[in-house]
């Protein structure tokens, strides 16, 4: 069954350290930082490792080698080299963690991009302990308003956010953007990632109206502090394209879409993984209008991105798997699609857990794809087990299980079975009725 386009998140990062004393390191350092700032990004590289260098010649512990790790690693997973990433990070980490109190902020800089990298890669369970530790260790030094404690507020949220942990992200987000909002000016682009995640939220909640408002105001921040061709500018029309796309705006959600990933492709490369997601939105859009010739090969070429830049069991590889055999099966194409929701099962059941929403909603899938090649004992069983799931639950999703039990009277019509149809029917119809009764 179909799911609806996931909006994308900005991973908001701290504020990169602070420069020391006058040396060729500092020359270096402000090259890489302008080149970086400039997406001059083969430029930037050659300027930090020229600082690194030079940082090392103060003493291989000395702050500035650490934060010139840490700035080559955030240039890396720009550029979706997250080994390296990962590598430069743990070093930079390691020389901070050696540090006395005074290098705590700078210990909280490097848990936060290692966190961020660890969320990127779908280590969900990696990363929350460094955002925690992060958090903690900015409230206790620069005090519970500071704006980098905004900034690690929105990333645990958004966090929270990619597991489904709606109820978990939201005060984080509501949190963060009124500190932001309380120090800085009303066109400071620090605002626009808070802005940006609570409207995702929003839109996740049906509230469209408030959605709508934010993500202008975050497309309009970033357009006048960035210029039109920023990737940040991409990410704010992708998002607001999301939006006008679930509202059955699709001319409008289209060309937003279309000039959001040829900014992104322009700026980051055509192999990078926000290209990836581009084309996985543009094909959500045409996958709601019915045009699945032109939504099938904008799926294989993201899955293609994903599986090279993020690795073949990520979980990003998983939703690109999903959404590619939905189309399939809607296309009719008998080439055994339940093979691609079985890899995408395996994924999220690693990823998230056997009992994740993630797994329940491949599940349901898998369930569809059988029914679809007649293989109507593997499909029962499937659609039985999302059922086992849910029924452990304390207060199972409403719309979820009318779209399971949908499935199961589908299979039963199928199968003859006509008195289980309807017993199916009536079920998904109560569902209904309480998903759109008041709270």
């Amino acid at each position: 069954m179909r799911k609806l386009a996931l909006l994308a998140f900005y991973v908001a990062t701290l504020p990169w350290l602070a420069f020391g004393q006058a040396s060729h390191w500092d020359d270096a350092i402000n090259a890489a930082g302008r080149a970086f700032r400039q997406q001059q990004y083969h430029e930037a590289e050659l300027q930090f490792v020229a600082a690194v260098k030079d940082a090392e010649t103060f003493g291989p512990l000395d702050y500035r080698v650490g934060m010139t790790l840490n700035n080559l690693a955030e240039l890396y997973v720009r550029e979706a080299r997250y080994t390296e990433a990962e590598s430069f990070f743990k070093r930079a980490l390691g020389i901070f963690e050696k540090g006395d109190d005074s290098t705590a902020s700078n210990k909280a800089t490097v848990l936060n991009n290692l966190a961020a990298l660890y969320q990127y890669q779908g280590r969900y369970g990696e990363a929350e302990p460094l955002y925690r530790q992060c958090l903690a260790l900015l409230e206790k030094t620069r005090g519970p308003e500071h704006l980098d404690v905004g900034s690690a507020l929105n990333n645990l949220g958004a966090l929270y956010w990619e597991q489904s942990k709606i109820a978990e992200a939201e005060p984080l987000y509501q949190r963060a953007l009124f500190i932001k909002e309380k120090s800085l000016k009303q066109d400071d682009p620090e605002l626009a990632p808070s802005l940006n995640n609570l409207a995702v939220l929003y839109v996740r909640q049906g509230k469209f109206t408030e959605g709508e408002s934010l993500l202008k105001r975050a497309l309009a921040i970033r357009q006048a502090a960035f210029g039109p061709e920023h990737p940040d500018v991409g990410n704010s029309l992708n998002n607001l394209a999301t939006l006008y796309s679930q509202e059955g705006r699709y001319s409008e959600a289209e060309s937003m879409y279309q000039r959001s990933l040829s900014i992104t492709e322009k700026s980051l490369g055509p192999n990078h993984p926000d290209v990836a997601t581009g084309l996985n939105n543009l094909a959500e859009l045409y996958r709601s209008e019915k045009k699945y010739s032109e939504a099938e090969p904008l799926y294989k070429r993201a899955l293609a991105i994903r599986e090279k830049a993020l690795g073949a069991d990520h979980p990003d590889v998983a939703q690109i798997l999903d959404r590619l055999a939905g189309v399939l099966i809607l296309e009719s194409k008998q080439i055994n699609v339940d093979l691609l929701y079985q890899r995408a099962l395996a994924i999220r059941k690693k990823v998230y857990g056997p009992e994740s929403p993630a797994v329940v909603e491949s599940l349901n899938n898998m369930g569809v794809a059988y029914t679809e090649e007649d293989k109507f004992p593997e499909a029962e069983r499937t659609l039985s087990d999302v059922l086992t799931i849910l029924a452990k639950q304390a207060k199972p999703d409403a719309v979820t299980l009318a779209r399971v039990y949908t499935n199961m009277s589908n299979l039963y019509g199928r199968e003859g079975k006509q008195k289980k149809a309807r017993e199916m029917a009536q079920k998904a119809k109560k569902m209904r009725g309480l998903e759109e009764s008041p709270s």
